[in-house]
């Protein structure tokens, strides 16, 4: 059984491979119109938050050290939450350039940070007796920066998850909490802009497809490259039916079953979708989970890291989600507040690069292109041998170049066969050397 929950495991760390299994339904998306204000964000901030940050070893650390339920459970008691203050996580968003805040409501270990009428498995019945959604969504409203939460279908306490099949009036169970959830997330705290849905995918259940048949000799895992295909279902369209009449123009991620009006990324970037849907990557900013580590302080992406990655992201049509976890307490890691503090820094300088831009090439030797109606910004993270950067031809004319940096121009060469930048100059110390070339 050991090897057995190895494997498993094993499995599950390749998960992302199979997250693009979902149900194609275009008839739920949003139209290009609702999604734009999300595509000209391109950057916001993750917040993974519950009983887990008590014990400092991640997210998944109820399934992964097989912690029993109800011992876990004891953790509310020492969920105090006495440094939580929503705003300051609000304006620790804004400060860093971010346009949206996506919060755990309830990650796999079946907590919730919201007042749940589904049973009391919540922050409200815990040392803290409060609502933290309620009081986020609230800051989030008040300083203008759009609300996103995210929840799991997926827990950890209902055998049903596991064998869906075998347990399978257990496995409604779970799946009514999730339809009553999700509405009072919906209903209870007013207007929300993005649903993030994890670990509502068919191949998802069963953790890998725990297994038994003789034939096959005895236990094995279906794996994450096949659905599951029992008698369970979530319903994704059924689910996002009740999602969209509760909160008609709310984005929805990919991960309930449904195609959602995104995709993710996550950790490992891998590249531009071919089928130009809109996406993001969601990785963390420090330490090596998304819940709250000792680690997290001293394994933070450097600024320039930061901004590569933001750029590679930006430059190819996406959105750059940053996770931190807060301490036990409720703040967040100073080291990571300052690293945020800097990348505000940078976006508050280079922003009309970024923000409202759609992709336009990436080139691994030196950087990548953003673009406007009026203009292309150049970013350059690496100023390449020779000095020149050679770019594809455009059926407008360049009027100028110029570095966005302290506006001095660029010297460019336009043809019928491409754009010539020559003689870039140092990069000055930024992580990013922009150029913007304005159209005609």
């Amino acid at each position: 059984m050991k090897k057995l929950f190895i494997a498993v495991i094993l499995v599950l760390a390749l998960a992302d491979v199979a997250r693009s299994q979902y149900v194609v339904d275009t008839t739920l998306l949003l139209s290009k119109n609702d999604m734009q204000w999300w595509r000209d964000a391109k950057f916001g901030l993750f917040v993974h938050y519950g009983l887990y940050s008590i014990l400092g070893r991640g997210e998944w650390v109820m399934w992964s050290e097989q912690i029993d339920t109800a011992e876990y459970s004891k953790l509310r008691d020492k969920f105090t939450c006495e440094k939580f203050n929503a705003t300051e996580w609000v304006e620790i968003a804004k400060n860093a350039g971010c346009k949206y805040m996506v919060v755990t409501a309830r990650h796999h270990d079946g907590f919730c940070l919201f007042d749940t009428h589904f049973g009391d498995y919540d922050a409200v019945h815990s040392a803290a007796h409060r609502d933290l959604i309620a009081d986020y969504v609230k800051a989030a409203h008040t300083a203008g920066i759009r609300t996103g939460i995210y929840y799991s279908p997926l827990d950890w306490r209902y055998p049903g998850y596991f064998l869906p099949d075998l347990y399978r009036t257990n496995a409604e169970e779970m799946k009514k909490q999730t339809y009553t959830q999700v509405r009072e997330l919906l209903t209870q705290y007013g207007k929300v802009d993005i649903l993030w849905y994890d670990g509502g995918e068919d191949n998802w259940l069963g953790f890998g497809g725990l297994m038994w048949n003789l034939a096959k000799g005895g236990w094995y895992t279906r794996g994450f490259e096949e659905p599951y295909s029992g008698k369970f279902s979530w319903e994704p369209i059924r689910l996002n039916t009740m999602v969209r009449k509760l909160q008609p123009n709310i984005v929805i991620s990919q991960r309930s079953g449904w195609m959602g009006d995104f995709e993710t990324q996550e950790v490992g970037f891998k590249g531009r979708p071919k089928d130009d849907r809109p996406w993001e990557l969601c990785t963390l900013l420090g330490g090596d989970a998304w819940g709250w580590t000792p680690k997290s302080a001293s394994q933070i992406m450097s600024l320039d890291s930061v901004v590569q990655l933001l750029v590679k992201v930006v430059s190819q049509d996406g959105n750059l989600i940053l996770n931190v976890g807060p301490k036990p307490d409720g703040s967040i890691e100073p080291a990571e507040v300052q690293r945020l503090k800097e990348i505000g820094n940078f976006l508050s300088k280079y922003g009309e690069s970024i923000y409202s831009t759609r992709g336009g090439m990436y080139d691994g030797r030196w950087g990548g292109t953003t673009i406007t109606d009026r203009a292309i910004y150049v970013h350059i993270l690496k100023v390449p041998t020779g000095r020149v950067i050679e770019l594809p031809p455009i059926s407008r004319k360049v009027l100028s170049a110029t570095y966005l940096y302290d506006n001095g121009k660029a010297t460019f060469v336009q043809s019928d066969t491409g754009i010539s930048l020559t003689d870039i100059a140092d990069k000055q110390n930024e992580p990013d050397l922009i150029i913007k070339l304005v159209m005609q």
